[in-house]
C-alpha cells in the first residue's frame, strides 16, 4: 500500500449495532488520500454500513449505536463539538440509485453550495451560472445539458443523473467522496462512463467505493478492502489482492466460491 500519501480516513475499533444486531466489529482501517479504495465482500457483510459511518448517515436511525473512533482529515467526526453540516461539507455521498432532486439541472448542481454558503447572502445569477458550468464540465456533462439547464434533473438518463449527483458535490468541494455501488443501476456503457469519471477525480478527491463487481474493483481502484461478517479480512493494493490474496476467505470470494 502507498504509505507516502497522508491519511484521509482512519477508524479505530469502530463497531456498530442495529438494535441488538452487531454489524461492524472493531474495524481498524487507514485510507490514504488522493486515491480510489474499493470495498468488496458478500451482501450483508457491513460494506455500506461502514461507508455510512464516514458521513454519519447511520445516526439518523434511532436504533443505531456506534463505538470507536472515525477520523476524517485528522478530525474526530463523532466528537460532541462537531456539527453534522461540517462533516457533510468534507464528505460527499453518491448512492446506488441516482437521486436527483425535484429541481432543474442547474438548481440540482447549486443545491449543496447554497446550503453551505447561506451566510454569504444571495447568490447572483452570473455567479451561479459559473459554478454550475464548472461543476458540469468537471463531470463531463456540460455539453449534453448546457441548452436545457432549466429542465428537471430527473429527466436525464440514469448515467447522466448519476453524473449530475456527482456534479452536485463539486461546488461544496468535499475532500472525500463515498460511493455506494454507483454503477449498479447503469448499463455497461453508463458504467464505463462513470468509472472513467471516478478515475479522473482520484487525484483531487479521496474516493471510497463499495462494489459487488469484482472486475470493477480490479480495474477502477488503487487499493482494495475485503470485508466479511462485519470484519476487515484484508486491505492491500488492488493488484496484489487479486493476484496473491493472503487469506483463503479473500481468495474464495474473489474466485466466486461464495457471494
Amino acid at each position: 500500500m502507498d504509505k507516502e500519501r497522508p491519511l484521509a480516513i482512519k477508524t479505530q475499533k469502530l463497531s456498530l449495532w442495529y438494535g441488538t444486531f452487531q454489524a461492524l466489529f472493531d474495524v481498524d482501517l487507514e485510507i490514504r488520500g488522493g486515491m480510489i479504495t474499493s470495498l468488496i465482500g458478500p451482501s450483508g457483510c457491513g460494506k455500506s454500513t461502514f461507508l455510512r459511518c464516514i458521513n454519519r448517515i447511520n445516526e439518523r436511525l434511532g436504533y443505531v449505536r456506534t463505538a470507536g473512533k472515525v477520523h476524517v482529515l485528522g478530525n474526530d467526526i463523532y466528537a460532541p463539538a462537531v456539527e453534522l453540516l461540517q462533516v457533510r461539507k468534507q464528505v460527499g455521498m453518491v448512492f446506488q440509485r441516482p437521486n436527483p432532486l425535484p429541481l432543474s439541472i442547474r438548481d440540482n448542481v447549486l443545491f449543496g453550495y447554497r446550503i453551505h454558503n447561506r451566510d454569504k447572502g444571495r447568490l447572483s445569477k452570473a455567479a451561479g451560472d459559473e459554478i454550475a458550468e464548472s461543476a458540469l464540465r468537471r463531470v463531463l456533462l456540460w455539453e449534453s445539458v448546457k441548452d436545457k439547464l432549466g429542465s428537471p434533473g430527473g429527466g436525464l438518463s440514469l448515467e447522466e443523473q448519476q453524473k449530475l449527483c456527482i456534479a452536485r458535490l463539486m461546488p461544496v468541494k468535499p475532500a472525500v467522496l463515498l460511493m455506494d455501488e454507483p454503477c449498479s443501476a447503469l448499463d455497461p456503457n453508463g458504467t464505463e462512463a462513470v468509472e472513467e469519471l471516478i478515475w479522473e477525480l482520484r487525484e483531487e478527491y479521496t474516493v471510497l467505493i463499495v462494489t459487488h463487481n469484482m472486475a470493477q474493483a480490479r480495474r477502477a481502484s488503487d487499493e482494495c478492502i475485503f470485508m466479511l461478517m462485519g470484519k476487515v479480512v484484508e486491505h492491500r493494493s488492488t493488484g496484489e489482492m487479486f493476484v496473491t490474496p493472503r487469506h483463503k476467505e479473500t481468495a474464495d470470494y474473489i474466485e466466486g466460491r461464495y457471494g
